[in-house]
């Protein structure tokens, strides 16, 4: 008869007697073997003694930090977890101990329950075998390889050396609870790499909730993020979830996170840190188990030098970044991307896949492409739709405009003509002020290929501020719809 599979084993340290009881008492419950350690040294010790499937350490220890132990686990290559925890209120701890390489953080005083979701999360995560799987964990959590981890990477086309690098990372940062910031231009693909490190960690089977910060109006952001109880506003006729209630045990994906007015951004710091929100209407806090990752195309280091970004979120955000290189950085790539793209315009459209010429191939790698993967997106996707050949030809404009701007010009109008500098003060102010800001908008889209993401970046706007503009000024942009500038 087969031997009864041992129970994952966890190793406590902490000094205060009281504390390590109540730990011990609630993994002993939970079906676990459990060692325990009243300093750093012997803490060390047993380490060196046995392997274990987690590691608990109080950050202030009698001789010496819980970082430490972090160290001397990563020097000798470790297998095990490591959750810290933190006083009440110690962010920069936290930030230090998951930059460390800590899996998880927790603060004191403890919640009980989010102290064993948390320490079932680093064993499975520590790829405990099926025998050592404790009562109540999924058979597929733990430790069989995952399919949508695969699948997500794969999706990231390309073999680059740059793109090598991105891959490498997101399987790293997957394994531990750190926020990530996905920094990179528009149409780089930012929210594929969250959606590969989400579908590579140990939530891959919770909800990826994905949220762009800059198309919810001001008025509505914080029930949007945290709920609203029935009756807290106008219209709020039943209770609601929010953004953080709906990714429970999953990710949050929270994309263009620099365009969160200053109000927001004090209160979505409070919940990364408490881990616990407060819906709109409600006098209760409660707790929310998430991951956060987001992305952004600006710069957020000199957002927050300009006042514009808090600086403490920003260091909780940017635990750990991953930069999204841009198309012009990796060329290389180009072949297997376009060979990507048709496939998936052909499916979704039941045409059959032409083949790129080599000639076409060539004059896409001397296009600038500042759209990036979108913008190349787009370009195959007009070809297509109009080929009449098994050959596909794309039409590239010579000029050092991006492809489409002459075509989107039309559709917005007769280009207009710069004002004359009047030779005396206009009769009418708003109306010159006005024409001179459509003239330098009008501009600024052409110059990005109508990507209003891209050309409120450049003219120094929200993404918010440039929408408002367009309209206001009755600015007609190509198409019916604007593309999502979030996308990627």
């Amino acid at each position: 008869m087969p031997q009864p599979a041992a129970a994952p084993r966890v190793l406590v340290v902490d000094d205060e007697p009281d504390l390590r009881t109540l730990y011990e008492l609630t993994l002993l419950r939970e079906g676990y073997r459990v060692d325990a350690a009243g300093t750093l040294a012997e803490g060390w010790g047993l380490l060196q003694q046995q392997r274990f499937d987690a590691v608990i350490t109080d950050m202030r220890l009698p001789d010496g930090l819980g970082l430490e132990l972090l160290h001397r686990m990563a020097a000798h290559q470790r297998p095990e977890r490591c959750i810290v925890m933190t006083a009440y209120g110690s962010a920069e701890n936290a930030v230090d101990a998951l930059k460390a390489g800590a899996f998880d953080y927790l603060t004191k005083p403890v919640d009980l329950k989010q102290f064993r979701a948390v320490v079932a999360s680093a064993i499975q995560e520590c790829g405990a075998p099926e025998r050592a799987r404790p009562p109540g964990l999924p058979r597929a959590a733990a430790g069989e390889p995952r399919a949508s981890g695969s699948a997500a990477l794969q999706r990231l086309v390309g073999d680059s050396a740059p793109m090598r690098q991105v891959k490498e990372r997101i399987a790293k940062v997957a394994r531990s609870m750190a926020p990530v910031l996905v920094r990179g231009e528009s149409g780089t693909g930012k929210e594929l790499v969250a959606r590969a490190i989400h579908a590579c960690s140990h939530r891959a089977d919770g909800p990826f909730v994905a949220v762009n910060c800059s198309a919810i109006p001001e008025t509505l952001l914080e029930a949007e993020f945290f709920g609203a109880r029935k009756g807290s506003y106008t219209g709020a006729s039943a209770d609601r979830e929010g953004y953080f209630q709906a990714a429970r045990s999953g990710t949050l994906f929270l994309d263009e996170i620099g365009d969160l007015p200053l109000p927001m951004q004090s209160k979505l710091l409070r919940a990364i840190q408490e881990r616990s929100v407060r819906a709109l209407g409600s006098t209760q806090e409660e707790p929310v188990d998430v991951r956060i990752v987001s992305a952004t195309h600006k710069d957020l280091g000199a957002d927050v030098q300009a006042g514009r970004f808090r600086q403490d979120l920003f260091y909780r955000l940017n635990v750990i970044e991953i930069l999204v290189p841009p198309l012009r950085e990796r060329r290389e790539d180009l072949p297997a991307l376009c060979e990507a793209l048709l496939a998936r315009i052909a499916h979704e459209t039941g045409l059959p896949a032409p083949q790129l010429s080599p000639h076409v191939l060539a004059q896409l790698q001397q296009h600038p492409l500042p759209g990036n993967v979108r913008e190349l997106e787009n370009l195959l996707h007009r070809a297509l739709a109009l080929s009449d050949g098994s050959e596909l030809q794309v039409d590239l404009s010579p000029s050092p405009s991006p492809p489409g701007a002459a075509s989107a010009a039309m559709e917005a109008g007769p280009a207009p003509q710069p004002a004359a500098e009047p030779a005396c003060v206009p009769s009418d102010l708003q109306a010159y002020l006005d024409q001179q800001e459509r003239e330098i908008l009008v501009k600024a889209l052409r110059e990005t290929n109508f990507n209003r993401t891209a050309a409120a970046q450049r003219l120094g706007l929200s993404l918010r501020q440039i929408r408002y503009r367009i309209a206001r000024l009755a600015i007609a942009t190509p198409g019916s719809e604007e593309p999502d500038d979030s996308a990627g």
